[in-house]
């Protein structure tokens, strides 16, 4: 794709340096926030779901998953918005609005009266995290540059994905001593309110480094498609060639999905599912807690390799991974398999989820870059609207079992679209010379 980037009439007196080192400071600071961000849907992911049943009397499977497909719709859709908005008003802006959202997200569910009331409460959610971690990484992919790009989404990826597992274990120790709601609640307002007064007091704009990058950047699709020059690509552009016209971009979309529909099962179904086959409450947050864990700090060291040697070897293994560890929970009901499965999952996850963002990042100029991501983030956070409908009604006609089935199933034969229409886009490949 021959997209041009637009002159800019505000390029700063002095070219900005590319890299971690000479952007620390800003790299940390949008770490922190990536942090806060992951807690926010920490805190969700616990104290939310047992609302269904305790608060509102909500038993079928389908309607307690309907918070996560209205999380995911809004969420996919407004990656797309704000990725292309970004290229042309900024990251900082955006961030700073996508924190506001999550203050009637908080609201709502401490008011809230009826079960639909917390699907709305996420529809604000989705705005927040689309928003806020699509600013955030963008950011630090301007900050870095093409050499340490991997790593600098790793350390996102694993900051966020800490994020998550910190808001958690928070939500659980306040749920147990205060209750479902408010309280844990009001710890995710104030987890808004330090990201706002970070986001609109400390972070930079990060747009100037993205254009002194594209200055060197050799724009083009991973398969030489190439709609024309543009000084400003349109989302329709956009769209087609990360679809469909270029194969090696349709299939990172495809399989950011299909690892959606993976984490839904953890999110959604697991713990039906494991106190269904006989462990204890405790036994299913140890399991999760390996799935995260593996997956949150696996992904710096997965990050710094991709950037060694490749992208395509660590995205295409770890979807065969994870579809191999959900193999192992549906065919047995051995504990020892159940870890190793959690471990294989978690790993697999490492590997594939932040080079996959990183492939989009290599192939993408620096001046439609928030418009790429935010077509790719459509795709894989459409696996959260997409996962919840596709599994809970497998789930509902032949048990959860068959649903973890499929859910292998469909990483399969995502892999190996991987491996038969990737092509490399890392540091020594020819897109970035």
């Amino acid at each position: 794709m021959n997209f041009v980037g637009p002159t800019d009439r505000r390029e700063p007196a002095t070219e900005p340096r590319l890299g971690i080192r000479p952007n620390q400071f800003q790299f940390v600071v949008f770490t922190f926030v990536t942090f806060l961000v992951g807690a926010t849907i920490g805190i969700e992911r616990v104290a939310v779901p047992p609302l269904a049943r305790q608060a509102f009397g909500v038993t079928s499977i389908l309607y307690t998953v309907s918070f996560l497909s209205a999380f995911g719709l809004v969420k996919s859709v407004m990656n797309l918005v704000s990725g292309r908005l970004s290229d042309g008003r900024g990251r900082k802006p955006l961030l700073v609005v996508g924190w506001a959202f999550g203050v009637p997200y908080a609201l709502l569910i401490v008011f809230a009266n009826a079960w639909w009331e917390i699907v709305v409460a996420n529809l604000f959610l989705g705005v927040n995290q689309a928003l806020t971690w699509t600013m955030s990484v963008t950011a630090k992919i301007d900050l870095v540059g093409p050499r340490r790009r991997g790593l600098a989404v790793g350390i996102d990826e694993s900051a966020g994905y800490l994020g998550v597992g910190a808001g958690g274990y928070a939500a659980g120790l306040v749920v147990s001593a205060y209750g479902l709601r408010p309280a844990p609640y009001l710890v995710a307002l104030g987890v808004i309110l330090v990201g706002s007064m970070l986001s609109a007091v400390v972070a930079s704009e990060t747009l100037p480094w993205a254009r002194s990058e594209s200055k060197n950047h050799t724009p083009g699709g991973t398969d030489g498609s190439a709609p024309g020059s543009v000084s400003s690509p349109s989302v329709v552009s956009l769209l087609k060639f990360m679809s469909w016209q270029d194969r090696s971009m349709f299939s990172i979309c495809q399989a950011g999905m299909v690892n959606k529909f993976a984490d839904t099962l953890v999110a959604s179904f697991f713990p039906v599912y494991l106190l269904h086959r006989g462990m204890s409450l405790p036994q299913v947050g140890r399991l999760v807690g390996v799935y995260a864990g593996v997956w949150g700090l696996g992904q710096v060291l997965s990050g710094a390799l991709a950037d060694r040697i490749g992208r395509k070897a660590p995205i295409t293994s770890g979807t065969f991974l994870i579809a191999a560890g959900l193999a192992g929970f549906a065919a047995t009901n051995l504990r020892p398999a159940y870890l190793a499965g959690a471990a294989s999952m978690g790993l697999g996850m490492a590997l594939a989820y932040p080079n996959l963002l990183t492939a989009v990042g290599d192939t993408a100029d620096p001046s439609w870059r928030g418009g790429a991501l935010g077509v790719y983030r459509l795709w894989r956070d459409g696996g959260y609207a997409v996962g919840p409908i596709v599994l809970g009604a497998v789930a509902a006609a032949g048990g959860i079992t068959a649903a973890l089935w499929t859910g292998a199933g469909l990483l399969l034969v995502s892999g190996l679209l991987l491996a038969t229409l990737f092509r490399e886009t890392g540091p020594r490949s020819a897109s970035n010379r």
